[in-house]
């Protein structure tokens, strides 16, 4: 017998491979942090001795939650200025908010608030972007959670920089920090085309295609945004982005609520990736994200929670959710973003368009050992007769009992492993009362 790290026994796995499998009484072998094996149990009780070997035989296992789209460190504004459209929440209250208060330790706090949540819900990966964002892949490090940071671009001043040549020399002295670290990854943020100018945009995609990196960015969020586009440069933001190179494979454009037939087929064809933030799209009454005709014309679809600030929560089974009803109601269509598209979207195409899906996004030989388990004992979940469709209806993050990244178990019976509880609650109220006293 060979002599491995962790054995994962479970009633049922969903590996988020292409056939969309639903494998029943299957192990995982983990070892250095990595899936070595996905076999039936009773092979695997023969050939692998585990210095661990949980059994989850009420439980679903699946690969870690991938989040798209947040700003993790602005879980200390949740709920701030709530029931207002985004111009106005942004310039009353987020943006004097955090001229006031962001510096190093509300990005660190807030970090570690966010990532706290996360995992407690089943998320193992996260696309950030917001200001320090050497803090925020400080703190998901010293956790042990995966992310995905970024270089943050965006025209004015901040506590962060004071201009846009600082942007970039701190943003790619951040890339340079982290290129060979297993657990962080770095892309471009330019925040809105309405925050960036022509001319950074230019130097910002020159880069993005010399150093390969993605372009995470907020596009066509409101009505308001094309408005204003069409004042200032005669043309809405996609075509402007695509007159100056941006729209191609590189791009993760965030929210698209307003979108012509002609720039869906557009964005299609040039392969750009469309981030869906379906919760907090609608509680900002920002509109509605096209998904199902964005997929039937083949442009890959994924999901975000956006920050706690526009949301109130980090909730993932919860997006993948409403993604899918809203998805359904918005083109009468039943069959639309149907249970294996949603979860796919969370896991392994998020995965890809990060350009991680090489290592995570699925649960497959030699990929890191990223995986949660989900307990399906209770009342609630009975009784399961499709797995996927039970993950995507059924299921909330509250039955997220452990979570794995990298083969390092980060959550264990709903209690994290790496970081305290009650210290992360403890900054939370103190941040509340210098901010609201």
């Amino acid at each position: 017998m060979r002599s491995i790290q962790t054995l994962l026994t479970a009633g049922t796995v969903i590996p988020v491979d292409p056939q969309d499998s639903i494998l029943i009484d299957h192990s995982i072998a983990i070892d250095q942090g990595r899936i070595i094996d996905l076999l039936p149990t009773a092979e695997a009780l023969q050939q692998y001795q585990a210095n661990q070997h949980i059994e989850y035989d009420e439980h679903i296992l699946m690969p870690g939650l991938i989040n798209a789209h947040s700003h993790a460190a602005m879980s200390l504004l949740k709920g701030l200025g709530s029931d207002l459209p985004l111009q106005r929440w942004l310039n009353e209250n987020i943006w004097p908010t955090e001229s006031r208060w962001v510096d190093e330790q509300f990005v660190h706090d807030g970090s570690e608030l966010a990532i706290a949540e996360m995992l407690r819900g089943g998320i193992t990966c996260f696309n950030d972007m917001y200001f320090f964002p050497e803090v925020t892949a400080r703190a998901a490090s010293a956790i042990g959670m995966r992310s995905v940071v970024g270089m943050l671009i965006i025209e004015f001043p901040s506590a962060y920089a004071s201009t846009v040549d600082e942007y970039f020399s701190k943003g790619l002295s951040l890339f340079d920090q982290y290129k060979a670290n297993p657990l962080v990854s770095v892309v471009f943020a330019p925040h809105a085309p309405y925050t960036v100018d022509n001319d950074t945009f230019k130097k910002l995609n020159n880069y993005a295609n010399e150093l390969d990196l993605g372009i995470h960015m907020h596009v066509h969020e409101t009505a308001g945004e094309i408005e204003d586009s069409l004042k200032q440069h005669g043309q809405r933001p996609i075509a402007r982005l695509h007159e100056l190179g941006l729209i191609n494979p590189n791009l993760l454009a965030v929210h698209m609520t307003q979108l012509t037939a002609e720039e869906i087929s557009l964005v299609a064809e040039a392969g750009v990736t469309v981030v869906h933030c379906p919760e907090s799209n609608l509680k900002l009454a920002s509109g509605f994200c096209p998904v199902n005709e964005l997929l039937q014309n083949g442009s890959r679809v994924i999901l975000g929670t956006d920050g706690s600030a526009s949301n109130d929560d980090l909730d993932l089974f919860s997006e993948m959710r409403t993604a899918a009803l809203l998805a359904k109601g918005v083109s009468a269509d039943a069959a639309a973003f149907n249970a294996r598209l949603a979860v796919r979207a969370a896991t392994l195409d998020a995965a890809t368009a990060l350009g991680l899906g090489d290592e995570i996004g699925s649960l497959e030989k030699g990929k890191a050992a990223d995986i949660i388990a989900i307990d399906c004992s209770s009342i609630e979940a009975q009784p399961i007769y499709d797995a996927y469709s039970h993950l995507l209806y059924s299921v909330d993050r509250a039955q997220v009992e452990d979570v794995f990244v990298a083969g390092r178990q980060l959550l264990r019976k709903r209690s994290l492993t790496t970081i305290s509880e009650d210290e992360i609650i403890a900054k939370a109220h103190g941040w509340r009362k210098r901010i609201q006293p």
